[in-house]
């Protein structure tokens, strides 16, 4: 699992000018099944998705094809951590801590 926060680099308006390709970027990746949470963060200064895929570089590649980098108006912070405790909606993406 992976904590992909973006942080806008330019003004707002530049942002905005992507906003629509960024949000069918977003829905391609729900329905491939790689993110499953997203959002904006408040302060309106970037966004959060929580994603699921197999490795950092597959992370990596999907942030690097987001409408706001190839724009140059964000930059993600990626983080990968190990989902040990979820709801029992999630169930299925708790794993166990390596040892």
């Amino acid at each position: 699992m992976f904590v992909l926060e973006l942080t806008y680099t330019a003004p707002f308006d530049r942002v905005e000018a992507v906003l629509e390709q960024h949000v069918t970027w977003v829905e391609q990746h729900f329905a491939a099944g790689h993110f499953l949470v997203a959002g904006v963060k408040q302060p309106r200064d970037g966004g959060i998705v929580i994603a699921s895929v197999d490795d950092r570089a597959t992370a990596e590649k999907i942030t690097q094809e987001d409408p706001f980098v190839v724009a140059g108006v964000c930059e993600y912070r990626i983080t990968e951590f190990i989902a040990t405790k979820t709801t029992a909606d999630l169930a299925s993406y708790r794993e166990q801590p390596p040892t």
